[in-house]
């Protein structure tokens, strides 16, 4: 049921997006995941257009926030206002109350501001004014990011960042790749006539399913082995943290469902090792003056750390 559901949604994704089959995967094992994805890149790569097209193919309600300097907490989960009619005080709820939020452009916004989502991330719910309230479900913040390089942004702190399940970056399509777009779009924007492929009560069902894949004792060994090794890199500042572990161990399993396999490989976990912790990880100033960045790093780690054999 996970392939046939997941093989839907990345083929209408695909009648928009042109050539990031890989992007879109991530993401749905982040959805399967009931977590978070930042996507990073340089403007005009398409990360808002996935996006939208992601939330459109998955039947869910869905909100957009643009996240600019002036945008302040409350823009985001909503106010308490005195209503005169009623004589009563009245919540109304901010973007966040929906199923599908695109925080865009989330790097452009003040701290204070970010911090905001931090709450809704993690538990699922929002605090205004003492109240708590639950979000619907299922619950994914789509963030795109601008590289904090450019002008105008300001970085994420650690607290937030760490919870995003995956950070993707798009990058520049091939000639032919950017070629298909310009022919794509020719008569008009796809993303207009794009319906719905799945519900919100499939998602949550193949959600429940994905959590049945089986881990063997080796691999799952092999998981925490990753990431401990990124506590003892000596070019490593700041190393994974057990949510860390908990993310490459949840979409290791997604990506074992979604391929249509009942159970995880060590493939698994390779393939995903860059996408999760690369982000979670703060390497020395000394080895960032010498060029190395933290996606080096981390592939370093997983290179060092042995494979799982099976014994007959």
């Amino acid at each position: 049921m996970v392939e046939e559901t997941a093989r839907r949604i990345i083929q209408n994704v695909q009648a928009v997006i042109v050539g990031k089959g890989e992007a879109i995967e991530l993401a749905l094992i982040a959805l399967l995941c009931e977590g978070h994805v930042l996507l990073e890149d340089v403007p005009g790569i398409g990360k808002t257009t996935m996006a939208k097209a992601i939330s459109r193919s998955l039947g869910c309600s869905f909100q957009r926030i643009q996240f600019t300097p002036d945008l302040l907490p409350s823009d985001v989960t909503g106010i308490t206002y005195f209503n005169q009619k009623a004589q009563d005080f009245e919540f109304r709820a901010g973007p966040v109350m929906s199923q599908i939020l695109l925080a865009d452009e989330i790097n452009r916004a003040t701290p204070r501001t970010q911090s905001a989502l931090l709450e809704a991330m993690q538990e699922r719910q929002v605090t205004v004014d003492g109240n708590t309230m639950s979000l619907p479900r299922p619950f994914l913040v789509l963030a795109t990011q601008n590289p904090i390089e450019l002008e105008g942004t300001f970085p994420l702190p650690e607290a937030q960042i760490d919870r995003f399940l995956l950070k993707i970056k798009l990058g520049y399509p091939t000639e032919k790749e950017e070629n298909d777009i310009l022919v794509r779009f020719e008569q008009g924007d796809p993303l207009e006539g794009l319906g719905s492929v799945t519900t919100p009560q499939e998602l949550l069902e193949i959600q429940t399913a994905v959590r049945q894949v089986r881990v063997e004792d080796s691999v799952r060994e092999y998981i925490v082995r990753i990431a401990r090794a990124t506590r003892e890199h000596p070019s490593v500042a700041l190393g994974v943290s057990p949510r860390g572990t908990m993310a490459l161990y949840r979409t290791s399993q997604a990506r074992a469902a979604i391929r249509g396999r009942p159970y995880v490989i060590p493939d698994d976990v390779k393939a995903l090792a860059s996408y999760v912790l690369t982000h979670r990880i703060i390497i020395d100033p000394q080895t960032r003056l010498r060029g190395r960045t933290t996606q080096e790093v981390v592939m370093d780690v997983v290179d060092q750390v042995p494979v799982p054999v099976e014994t007959l």
